[in-house]
Protein backbone atom coordinates (compact mmCIF):
# COMPACT_ATOMS: atom_id res chain seq x y z
CA UNK A 1 0.00 0.00 0.00
CA UNK A 2 2.91 2.68 0.47
CA UNK A 3 2.50 3.18 -3.47
CA UNK A 4 -0.82 4.63 -2.55
CA UNK A 5 0.45 7.34 -0.03
CA UNK A 6 -0.25 10.24 -0.58
CA UNK A 7 -2.45 10.15 -3.75
CA UNK A 8 -5.50 11.73 -1.68
CA UNK A 9 -3.84 14.73 -0.69
CA UNK A 10 -2.28 15.27 -4.25
CA UNK A 11 -5.52 15.37 -5.71
CA UNK A 12 -7.25 17.79 -2.72
CA UNK A 13 -4.23 19.99 -3.73
CA UNK A 14 -4.94 19.62 -7.13
CA UNK A 15 -8.51 20.56 -6.73
CA UNK A 16 -8.54 23.16 -3.88
CA UNK A 17 -5.94 25.05 -6.43
CA UNK A 18 -3.61 25.04 -3.65
CA UNK A 19 -1.49 23.83 -0.47
CA UNK A 20 -3.05 25.95 1.81
CA UNK A 21 -6.64 25.51 0.51
CA UNK A 22 -6.10 22.07 0.72
CA UNK A 23 -4.98 21.67 4.42
CA UNK A 24 -8.28 23.77 5.52
CA UNK A 25 -10.58 20.92 3.85
CA UNK A 26 -8.10 18.08 5.03
CA UNK A 27 -7.53 19.63 8.77
CA UNK A 28 -4.07 19.67 8.19
CA UNK A 29 -1.50 21.75 8.46
CA UNK A 30 0.10 23.43 5.47
CA UNK A 31 3.26 22.03 6.31
CA UNK A 32 1.56 18.34 6.45
CA UNK A 33 0.25 18.57 3.27
CA UNK A 34 3.50 20.29 1.59
CA UNK A 35 6.10 17.37 2.84
CA UNK A 36 3.35 14.87 1.65
CA UNK A 37 3.46 16.12 -1.77
CA UNK A 38 7.03 16.37 -1.52
CA UNK A 39 7.46 12.95 -1.09
CA UNK A 40 5.16 11.64 -3.22
CA UNK A 41 7.10 13.51 -5.84
CA UNK A 42 10.38 12.28 -4.71
CA UNK A 43 8.93 8.64 -4.91
CA UNK A 44 7.56 9.16 -8.31
CA UNK A 45 10.85 11.20 -9.49
CA UNK A 46 8.61 14.17 -11.11
CA UNK A 47 7.48 17.74 -10.13
CA UNK A 48 4.03 17.68 -9.90
CA UNK A 49 3.45 21.28 -9.25
CA UNK A 50 4.56 24.66 -10.24
CA UNK A 51 4.97 26.46 -7.57
CA UNK A 52 5.28 30.44 -6.74
CA UNK A 53 4.49 32.47 -3.44
CA UNK A 54 1.14 32.61 -4.27
CA UNK A 55 -0.06 29.27 -6.10
CA UNK A 56 0.54 26.29 -7.05
CA UNK A 57 -0.46 24.36 -10.75
CA UNK A 58 0.25 21.27 -12.13
CA UNK A 59 3.15 20.38 -14.45
CA UNK A 60 2.38 18.48 -17.40
CA UNK A 61 3.68 15.26 -15.60
CA UNK A 62 0.79 16.48 -12.77
CA UNK A 63 -1.95 16.65 -15.26
CA UNK A 64 -1.37 13.72 -16.63
CA UNK A 65 -1.25 11.87 -13.02
CA UNK A 66 -3.89 13.88 -11.78
CA UNK A 67 -6.19 12.62 -14.17
CA UNK A 68 -5.58 8.99 -13.40
CA UNK A 69 -5.32 8.93 -9.96
CA UNK A 70 -9.31 11.31 -10.30
CA UNK A 71 -10.54 8.18 -12.43
CA UNK A 72 -8.97 5.47 -9.94
CA UNK A 73 -10.21 7.02 -6.91
CA UNK A 74 -13.33 7.68 -8.89
CA UNK A 75 -13.67 3.95 -9.09
CA UNK A 76 -12.65 3.21 -5.53
CA UNK A 77 -15.32 5.30 -4.43
CA UNK A 78 -18.11 3.70 -6.18
CA UNK A 79 -16.71 0.03 -5.35
CA UNK A 80 -17.06 0.95 -1.81
CA UNK A 81 -20.56 2.55 -2.60
CA UNK A 82 -21.23 -0.07 -3.88
CA UNK A 83 -20.11 -2.40 -0.83
CA UNK A 84 -22.10 -0.38 1.27
CA UNK A 85 -25.27 -0.63 -0.94
CA UNK A 86 -24.93 -4.38 -0.09
CA UNK A 87 -25.23 -3.84 3.51
CA UNK A 88 -27.52 -0.63 3.50
CA UNK A 89 -30.03 -0.35 0.16
CA UNK A 90 -30.09 2.47 -1.72
CA UNK A 91 -33.24 3.72 -2.16
CA UNK A 92 -35.20 7.26 -1.65
CA UNK A 93 -35.46 10.52 -3.71
CA UNK A 94 -32.76 12.98 -4.60
CA UNK A 95 -34.05 16.08 -6.51
CA UNK A 96 -30.82 17.18 -8.67
CA UNK A 97 -30.52 20.14 -11.06
CA UNK A 98 -28.21 19.83 -13.82
CA UNK A 99 -27.87 22.76 -17.08
CA UNK A 100 -29.69 21.59 -19.99
CA UNK A 101 -27.23 20.36 -22.22
CA UNK A 102 -24.80 19.05 -20.37
CA UNK A 103 -27.11 17.20 -18.27
CA UNK A 104 -29.06 15.74 -21.23
CA UNK A 105 -25.82 14.87 -23.02
CA UNK A 106 -23.81 13.84 -20.64
CA UNK A 107 -25.28 13.25 -17.35
CA UNK A 108 -28.64 11.94 -17.77
CA UNK A 109 -27.20 8.38 -19.50
CA UNK A 110 -25.12 7.75 -16.65
CA UNK A 111 -27.92 8.25 -14.14
CA UNK A 112 -30.01 5.81 -15.74
CA UNK A 113 -27.89 3.43 -15.41
CA UNK A 114 -27.48 4.03 -11.81
CA UNK A 115 -31.28 3.42 -11.75
CA UNK A 116 -31.41 0.10 -13.31
CA UNK A 117 -28.48 -1.38 -10.58
CA UNK A 118 -30.32 0.89 -7.63
CA UNK A 119 -34.55 -0.44 -8.27
CA UNK A 120 -35.27 2.06 -4.55
CA UNK A 121 -33.71 4.87 -5.62
CA UNK A 122 -35.86 7.67 -6.98
CA UNK A 123 -34.42 10.45 -9.02
CA UNK A 124 -36.18 13.57 -10.24
CA UNK A 125 -33.88 16.08 -12.89
CA UNK A 126 -34.30 19.07 -13.50
CA UNK A 127 -32.78 20.89 -16.57
CA UNK A 128 -32.31 24.27 -16.40
CA UNK A 129 -29.04 26.69 -16.86
CA UNK A 130 -29.58 28.85 -14.24
CA UNK A 131 -27.75 28.65 -11.08
CA UNK A 132 -30.65 27.35 -8.64
CA UNK A 133 -30.03 27.69 -4.71
CA UNK A 134 -29.99 24.54 -3.26
CA UNK A 135 -31.32 24.86 -0.18
CA UNK A 136 -34.42 27.95 -0.81
CA UNK A 137 -35.29 25.79 -3.83
CA UNK A 138 -35.08 22.19 -2.28
CA UNK A 139 -32.34 19.90 -4.68
CA UNK A 140 -29.97 18.21 -3.27
CA UNK A 141 -27.76 18.03 -5.76
CA UNK A 142 -26.12 20.23 -8.46
CA UNK A 143 -24.21 20.08 -11.09
CA UNK A 144 -22.27 23.15 -12.17
CA UNK A 145 -19.88 24.28 -15.21
CA UNK A 146 -17.33 26.75 -14.34
CA UNK A 147 -16.94 28.82 -11.59
CA UNK A 148 -19.08 27.63 -8.06
CA UNK A 149 -18.38 30.20 -6.09
CA UNK A 150 -16.93 30.62 -2.65
CA UNK A 151 -20.44 29.73 -0.55
CA UNK A 152 -19.58 27.76 2.60
CA UNK A 153 -22.34 25.88 2.99
CA UNK A 154 -21.69 23.65 -0.14
CA UNK A 155 -19.49 20.84 -0.63
CA UNK A 156 -18.05 20.77 -4.34
CA UNK A 157 -16.18 17.73 -6.20
CA UNK A 158 -14.51 17.96 -9.75
CA UNK A 159 -16.39 15.39 -11.45
CA UNK A 160 -15.29 16.31 -15.17
CA UNK A 161 -13.27 18.62 -17.73
CA UNK A 162 -14.29 20.04 -20.50
CA UNK A 163 -12.61 21.58 -23.49
CA UNK A 164 -13.31 24.31 -25.78
CA UNK A 165 -12.98 24.60 -29.22
CA UNK A 166 -13.64 27.65 -32.15
CA UNK A 167 -15.31 26.24 -34.91
CA UNK A 168 -17.29 27.06 -38.48
CA UNK A 169 -18.79 25.67 -41.31
CA UNK A 170 -17.00 24.83 -44.22
CA UNK A 171 -19.13 27.22 -46.71
CA UNK A 172 -18.43 29.89 -44.05
CA UNK A 173 -14.61 29.65 -44.32
CA UNK A 174 -14.23 29.47 -48.12
CA UNK A 175 -16.10 32.53 -48.41
CA UNK A 176 -14.77 34.64 -45.59
CA UNK A 177 -11.09 32.47 -44.71
CA UNK A 178 -10.26 30.95 -41.32
CA UNK A 179 -8.82 32.90 -38.40
CA UNK A 180 -5.18 31.98 -37.78
CA UNK A 181 -4.66 34.40 -34.91
CA UNK A 182 -7.05 35.83 -31.83
CA UNK A 183 -6.35 39.40 -33.93
CA UNK A 184 -8.00 38.11 -36.84
CA UNK A 185 -11.79 37.30 -34.78
CA UNK A 186 -12.29 40.36 -35.43
CA UNK A 187 -12.80 40.12 -38.78
CA UNK A 188 -15.33 37.53 -38.67
CA UNK A 189 -18.93 37.06 -37.58
CA UNK A 190 -19.71 34.96 -34.64
CA UNK A 191 -22.62 33.17 -33.09
CA UNK A 192 -22.40 33.91 -29.22
CA UNK A 193 -24.04 32.40 -25.83
CA UNK A 194 -25.63 35.45 -23.85
CA UNK A 195 -27.63 35.35 -20.94
CA UNK A 196 -28.40 38.57 -20.96
CA UNK A 197 -24.65 39.48 -21.53
CA UNK A 198 -22.51 38.40 -23.65
CA UNK A 199 -19.61 36.06 -22.57
CA UNK A 200 -16.17 36.45 -23.83
CA UNK A 201 -13.71 34.02 -25.11
CA UNK A 202 -11.18 33.08 -23.13
CA UNK A 203 -7.55 31.43 -24.32
CA UNK A 204 -4.93 30.47 -22.32
CA UNK A 205 -1.58 31.93 -22.92
CA UNK A 206 1.44 30.01 -21.49
CA UNK A 207 1.04 31.06 -17.95
CA UNK A 208 0.40 34.10 -17.97
CA UNK A 209 -3.72 35.80 -17.59
CA UNK A 210 -5.79 34.23 -20.32
CA UNK A 211 -6.53 36.71 -23.14
CA UNK A 212 -10.20 37.09 -23.81
CA UNK A 213 -11.80 38.60 -27.31
CA UNK A 214 -15.58 39.96 -27.20
CA UNK A 215 -16.40 38.80 -31.30
CA UNK A 216 -18.61 40.70 -33.32
CA UNK A 217 -22.26 39.22 -33.74
CA UNK A 218 -25.66 39.74 -34.84
CA UNK A 219 -27.14 36.48 -33.20
CA UNK A 220 -27.33 35.46 -29.76
CA UNK A 221 -28.57 32.63 -28.44
CA UNK A 222 -29.14 31.27 -25.20
CA UNK A 223 -29.12 27.75 -25.74
CA UNK A 224 -25.52 25.90 -26.94
CA UNK A 225 -27.32 22.80 -29.14
CA UNK A 226 -28.81 26.26 -31.10
CA UNK A 227 -25.70 28.07 -31.38
CA UNK A 228 -23.47 24.78 -33.19
CA UNK A 229 -27.20 24.64 -35.34
CA UNK A 230 -26.15 28.79 -36.17
CA UNK A 231 -22.46 27.44 -37.04
CA UNK A 232 -23.43 24.43 -39.31
CA UNK A 233 -25.97 26.78 -41.05
CA UNK A 234 -22.76 29.27 -41.92
CA UNK A 235 -24.03 32.36 -39.50
CA UNK A 236 -20.78 32.61 -38.15
CA UNK A 237 -18.12 31.33 -35.71
CA UNK A 238 -18.71 29.31 -32.59
CA UNK A 239 -17.07 28.77 -29.05
CA UNK A 240 -18.33 25.35 -27.75
CA UNK A 241 -17.37 22.24 -25.67
CA UNK A 242 -15.32 19.70 -28.09
CA UNK A 243 -17.69 17.37 -26.90
CA UNK A 244 -20.58 19.37 -28.03
CA UNK A 245 -19.09 19.16 -31.66
CA UNK A 246 -17.51 16.53 -31.76
CA UNK A 247 -19.84 14.42 -34.06
CA UNK A 248 -20.32 17.33 -36.50
CA UNK A 249 -16.81 18.13 -36.81
CA UNK A 250 -16.48 13.75 -37.72
CA UNK A 251 -19.13 14.14 -40.40
CA UNK A 252 -17.43 17.34 -41.97
CA UNK A 253 -20.47 19.64 -40.54
CA UNK A 254 -17.96 21.95 -38.42
CA UNK A 255 -14.54 22.88 -38.96
CA UNK A 256 -11.82 23.54 -35.87
CA UNK A 257 -10.11 26.53 -36.13
CA UNK A 258 -6.96 28.16 -34.11
CA UNK A 259 -6.32 24.82 -33.04
CA UNK A 260 -2.65 25.75 -32.34
CA UNK A 261 -4.14 28.36 -29.71
CA UNK A 262 -4.01 26.43 -25.97
CA UNK A 263 -7.79 25.63 -25.27
CA UNK A 264 -9.41 26.59 -22.55
CA UNK A 265 -10.57 23.92 -19.99
CA UNK A 266 -13.37 24.45 -17.52
CA UNK A 267 -14.57 22.11 -14.60
CA UNK A 268 -17.79 20.66 -14.00
CA UNK A 269 -18.82 20.13 -10.37
CA UNK A 270 -20.89 18.34 -8.58
CA UNK A 271 -22.34 20.59 -5.52
CA UNK A 272 -24.19 19.86 -2.59
CA UNK A 273 -25.31 21.69 0.57
CA UNK A 274 -22.71 21.01 3.55
CA UNK A 275 -23.32 18.00 5.86
CA UNK A 276 -21.84 16.20 8.64
CA UNK A 277 -22.50 12.68 7.29
CA UNK A 278 -23.14 12.26 3.55
CA UNK A 279 -26.41 9.76 2.48
CA UNK A 280 -25.38 7.08 0.90
CA UNK A 281 -28.17 7.74 -1.92
CA UNK A 282 -26.36 11.05 -2.73
CA UNK A 283 -22.60 9.60 -2.67
CA UNK A 284 -23.48 6.95 -4.59
CA UNK A 285 -24.41 9.69 -7.64
CA UNK A 286 -21.92 12.01 -7.29
CA UNK A 287 -19.35 8.73 -7.24
CA UNK A 288 -21.05 7.41 -10.16
CA UNK A 289 -20.66 10.76 -12.00
CA UNK A 290 -16.92 11.26 -11.18
CA UNK A 291 -16.12 7.35 -12.60
CA UNK A 292 -18.49 7.61 -15.50
CA UNK A 293 -17.61 10.74 -17.20
CA UNK A 294 -14.49 11.22 -19.26
CA UNK A 295 -11.51 13.45 -17.15
CA UNK A 296 -10.79 15.98 -19.83
CA UNK A 297 -13.94 15.45 -22.45
CA UNK A 298 -13.10 16.75 -25.86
Amino acid sequence: MERFTGISVFVEVADAGGFSAAAERLNLSRSAVGKTVARLEQRLGVRLFHRTTRAQSLTDEGQLFYEGCQKALGEIRTAEALLESGRQEIRGRLRISMPVLFGRKCVTPLLVDLLRAHPRLQLDLSFNDRIVDLLDEGFDLAIRNGSVGNDSGLMTRTIAEQRMTVCASPAYLAERGAPKTLADLAAHDAVVYSRGEQRPWSFPSNGDAAETVLPKTRLRLDDLAAIADAAVDGLGLAWLPCWLVRERVQRGELVRVLTDRPALIFKAYAVWPRTQHMLPKLRVVIDRLAAGLPRIME
